[in-house]
């Protein structure tokens, strides 16, 4: 971003021919009605309107004296007013550009300059084709002038609301060749419509309402498409309505457009506009009588950019406007606004000494604004020359910035903290030391560095490495903005990677948190790599996944605003982000980063504490919530939620992962699971053998898998307790009864014996609490030897 500089003059009208009639036009009572420069910036056009005692004129005056006759035009009282004066693009033959002066009427003259004549008149034309036309509002776009005029009724006893709808929105070529000026056949785009005033962008015309006269048009804009010969209804408080392409002039008639759209467009609040005109990157710029600067797409959308201080404008008080670059120029009655309209901030607030001010093409500096003033013209630099690196200052600026949002939100007071407080405040020393310390880092380079005070020179030795971790993020952050297409990925990946790391080392709060939401919907590739690249994230050699972050990134990680605290906005915890891009990216490596995440959960936090994760919803439940949200089931999703059970280890999970592989008739897994996890602890135990002791009553899939099954009954279990869960679990049948059964899959005795002679020759339980003191050579143990 660019930051201003100084206001210098460059000009006292010396260098134009007949500089002393310019500055006298200038000083006089009454300034001017119009002031316009040529594209190439030689040409100064005043336009006076009617007025005694001197009669209306046009009057260019040509800047460093490089010869010819000036353009004078004067005309007499009751000639039509002068609408326009345009400067029209490319001529063919008759050199960079032609100047057409059109009149009310529609009568154009079309004048061209050359070096060491002057000023010549190629040709006269007449633009409208009824001699009662009249033209109120002109614009040009490429070689074609668009224009709307007024089309009285024949009958002027007609009641005026009837005759609201009296004027037409009309184009036509116009082309200049060797053979003089020709005019295009003239082509309705807009007829029987309200009085609008046509605003020009490069590819786009919008029409703007002249008056509030008719209650439903004035609140609504129109934009013209012309390469697409479509018409676009957008209303600045609700956005874009209605669209319809024009096929035949049928179609272009002002009430059949808005036939479909009344009822919407009754209910909407009328238009405030102050002042209008066309940025350079072709969206509407409308200025509001309360001050209110708003930016109109040719899509329809409308963006707020700024509010300008001053209270309501007054009527009939023109409000000059300029884009430069990204640049908003802005002139209120003695003061200047700088600002910037991509993010509307205010880049610079300049008192200005003349209260009249006009704005000047300055051809080939971007990075200055050129003024017309009563005094001379002046040049408003951007940057200023002694210090060109223009990204700076601003990143002195973030600092205060974000030091008023942190203190904002630990304040008890609902008073605004702007950082003009901020900086007089003795209070908040943190910020001025840290904008000391980067103010003083950056301009080291390119002159010598300021002295520093004693303590902010330890703390500059102290954040070195973090500070240039953060010059270099703000620095590749440019280069993605000016890098060519081709290479916008590879900045990107790198640019990720920096940014994941950076949240991950800072406090991760709701704003921090939705900005990685936002990495990870638009970068999932790279936000990936910079997950696993933070988290240090690889397979050792047994194949277990391993992880060297430290404790303060984990728990980030797994700690940071939950799902209730962040709202129901779209936002998730980092944790679901970074599973939902295992699921994406590396499944395989889910569940054992679940596992992993666990061991570090024992760490970082106490057990059953309410800070950590695993006081609210355990890890393997939020995975499992993630696994639930894909659009898409399959089988290896399947096979993903038990290994998510499985890895938790939880006695539920683990009893949930087995039935459902019980359901899914996976023996041999079962088995497996079985066998692994009887192991946990005695109640696991139990549970797993009463389960699978049930399944067996019930059918022979067990079978061959009992000499794995009957190792695992718990030592509190005895026949007779065996034998009443068996009779529980039996299947009911209709048919005979089970020992006589004419099918071959009934329960026999023979199945159970293992079992029941494993749980009677299994020693009593309180055979085995005295079998030590049963076994002991004396009873009762000798006594202990004295002390004397």
């Amino acid at each position: 971003m660019k930051r201003a500089g100084m206001l210098q003059q460059v000009s006292d009208f010396s260098d134009f021919s007949r500089g002393h009639w310019l500055r006298e036009l200038l000083c006089q009572g009454e300034e001017p009605s119009r002031v316009q420069s040529s594209p190439d910036g030689q040409h100064l056009l005043v336009l006076q309107k009617s007025r005694p005692p001197p009669l209306p004129r046009v009057v260019a005056f040509q800047r460093h004296g490089i010869g010819g006759a000036d353009l004078e035009r004067n005309w007499q009282l009751p000639q039509p007013a002068l609408v326009e004066l345009l400067f029209l693009q490319s001529p063919v033959i008759l050199g960079s550009w032609v100047l057409a002066v059109v009149w009310e009427h529609g009568r154009t003259e079309v004048w061209h300059f050359v070096v060491a004549v002057g000023w010549q008149l190629l040709q006269t034309l007449e633009l409208c084709q009824g001699a009662r036309a009249r033209i109120v509002s002109l614009c040009s776009q490429g070689t074609s002038l668009v224009w709307c005029e007024e089309r009285p009724p024949l009958d002027t006893h007609l009641d005026t609301s009837k005759c609201a709808f009296r004027f037409c929105v009309c184009t036509r070529a116009l082309e200049v060749g060797e053979q003089g000026v020709r005019l295009g056949t003239v082509r309705i785009v807009l007829h029987n419509s309200p009085e609008y005033q046509v605003l020009a962008s490069p590819q786009h015309i919008f029409l703007v309402p002249a008056t509030a006269s008719f209650a439903t048009a004035s609140k609504f804009l129109l934009i013209w498409h012309p390469e697409k010969a479509k018409l676009t209804i957008t209303a600045p408080s609700a956005g874009f309505i209605h669209s319809k392409v024009l096929r035949s002039s049928n179609e272009s008639d002002f009430r059949k457009l808005l036939l479909g759209s009344v009822g919407l467009l009754s209910g909407l609040a009328p238009l405030d506009i102050h002042t209008s005109a066309v940025s350079n990157s072709g969206g509407l710029l409308l200025v509001s009588t309360k001050g209110a600067v708003n930016m109109v797409e040719p899509d329809g959308t409308q963006r707020h950019i700024f509010d300008l201080e001053g209270g309501p404008l007054a009527q009939g008080s023109p409000v000059p406007l300029k884009t430069f670059g990204s640049i908003l120029a802005c002139v209120l009655p003695g003061v200047l606004y700088l600002i910037d309209q991509n993010s509307g901030r205010l880049i610079e607030k300049k008192i200005l000494s003349m209260k009249e001010v006009h704005f000047l093409e300055s051809p080939g500096e971007e990075d200055s604004i050129q003024l017309l003033t009563q005094t001379g013209i002046y040049s408003f630099s951007f940057s200023k020359p002694e210090d060109s690196s223009t990204p700076e200052l601003c990143l002195v600026q973030m600092v205060f910035e974000e030091a008023c949002r942190y203190y904002q939100r630990r304040s008890l007071s609902s008073s605004k903290l702007t950082v003009e407080k901020l900086k007089k405040g003795g209070v908040f020393q943190a910020p001025v030391a840290l904008a000391a310390i980067l103010q003083h880092s950056l301009c080291k380079k390119q002159k010598p560095a300021r002295g520093l005070q004693d303590t902010y020179a330890k703390l500059l030795s102290t954040m070195s490495l973090e500070l240039q971790s953060y010059l270099s993020l703000e620095l590749l952050k440019t280069c993605v903005v000016c890098a060519p297409e081709s290479e916008v990925e590879s900045y990107c990946k790198e640019l990720v990677e920096q940014e994941v790391s950076r949240i991950l080392h800072s406090d991760m709060d709701k704003d921090n948190l939705a900005y990685l939401n936002s990495i990870f919907t638009s970068f999932p590739k790279a936000a990936w790599k910079a997950t696993r690249s933070c988290l240090q994230l690889q397979q050792n050699g047994d194949g277990l996944l391993v992880a060297r972050a430290t404790p303060e990134v984990w728990k980030k990680v797994l700690g940071g605003p939950q799902q209730e605290e962040v709202g129901q906005n779209g936002v998730v915890p980092l944790f679901e982000l970074i599973c939902a891009s295992f699921l994406r990216f590396k499944p395989k490596w889910l569940p054992s980063f679940v596992e992993l995440t666990q061991q570090y959960v024992s760490i970082s936090w106490a057990y059953g504490s309410k800070e950590g994760p695993e006081g609210q919803v355990p890890l393997y439940k939020r995975a499992l919530g993630v696994l639930a949200r894909k659009n898409k089931r399959s089988e290896a999703d399947d096979e993903m939620e038990l290994e998510l059970l499985l890895c938790s280890k939880r006695p539920k999970a683990v009893l949930q992962a087995l039935h459902l592989l019980i359901r899914l008739k996976r023996w041999q897994r079962v088995m497996e699971v079985a066998e692994k996890f009887s192991k946990l602890s005695p109640l696991l135990n139990k549970e797993i053998f009463t389960t699978l002791l049930a399944e067996f009553a019930q059918h022979r899939e067990l079978d061959p898998y009992l000499d794995t099954l009957w190792p695992l009954c718990p030592a509190e279990l005895t026949a007779s307790g065996i034998l009443t869960m068996v009779l529980q679990h039996l299947p009911h049948s209709q048919e005979d009864p089970v020992p006589f059964s004419s099918a071959g899959n009934h329960l026999t005795i023979g199945l159970l014996k293992p079992l029941l002679q494993r749980v009677v020759q299994r020693p009593c339980v309180q055979d085995e609490i005295y079998s030590d003191a049963l076994q002991s050579p004396t009873f009762p143990p000798p006594a202990p030897p004295r002390e004397h």
